[in-house]
């Protein structure tokens, strides 16, 4: 129970760590200075742990990784949109 605990503690806030950067894009309409890159690569890595949480049955890899990948598609999405 204390390492579930512990998991979703740290995926609490390695999630919520980009809600930032996805409001301040989404407000600022500007994405100029973050790279695509970077987030294509972040985009399908959370792609892949969200699967491998999916597949060990993983509770907190699969919610942290769910809503990590909802943020940072965001992210991404803009920085398409909005160059």
């Amino acid at each position: 129970m204390l390492t579930t605990l512990i998991g979703l503690g740290a995926a609490v806030c390695t999630t919520s760590s980009f809600l930032p950067q996805v409001i301040k894009a989404w407000r600022s309409r500007s994405t100029h200075d973050i790279s695509t890159g970077m987030f294509v690569l972040l985009t399908t890595g959370n792609s892949m742990w969200l699967l491998y949480g999916a597949l060990i049955g993983d509770l907190p890899l699969v919610l942290a990784n769910a809503i990590t990948l909802a943020l940072v598609a965001a992210i991404l999405g803009l920085k398409l949109r909005y160059g």
